[in-house]
């Protein structure tokens, strides 16, 4: 049962984290690989995760949301866990591409009115780009997106924080790669 950060990060360690020779998504050569799926799927551990987050929204926070595949339980274990405080959040999954039928809609979830405030969820945070495109896309329908909240940043030469600041978002880590190395 994962009931305390040491907990978690020690199952990150275990079955999320590899080092090696790898190439991220990003096209980045790397020797520290993350894949916090294993881990944010698992029910104890995506329930623990999910009040930590939580606990990083700010109090008019509306929604989550996050790009498809990464934020997907994150976004869903949230939406839960603000439930159970009566603190109701909806959440928003973003696509990578456009849906290819039907609306072509770029954001399943709820409509929220426009002005809604929506907090980015990831996974793994490397150069940002999964987190922006999101944050991107909940813009274009009208929602205020500020604060990105991830589980682990991966601090790859302060290029993520950047450009983070150039998307105008503050981004919230709970974990550093340098924890789980």
């Amino acid at each position: 049962m994962i009931e305390t950060r040491e907990d978690f990060l020690a199952l990150l360690k275990e079955e999320a984290y590899r080092k090696g020779d790898f190439t991220l998504s990003s096209g980045k050569k790397s020797e520290h690989y993350v894949n916090c799926k294993p881990v944010t799927l698992q029910g104890d551990a995506l329930m623990f995760i999910s009040w930590c987050i939580l606990e990083c929204l700010e109090d008019d926070c509306d929604a989550i949301g996050g790009l498809t595949l990464g934020a997907d339980p994150l976004v869903a274990g949230v939406a839960i866990v603000s439930a159970i405080e009566e603190r109701y959040m909806d959440g928003l999954i973003v696509r990578k591409e456009p849906k290819g039928h039907g609306t072509k809609a770029w954001i399943e979830g709820p409509t929220l009115a426009p002005g809604s405030k929506v907090t980015v969820l990831e996974d793994v945070i490397t150069t940002g780009g999964s987190a922006i495109q999101a944050a991107e896309k909940l813009r274009d329908v009208g929602y205020i997106v500020e604060n990105v909240v991830s589980i682990i940043n991966r601090q790859e030469d302060g290029e993520a924080d950047d450009a983070m600041d150039a998307a105008n978002l503050n981004l919230i880590s709970l974990f550093s790669l340098e924890e789980l190395s």
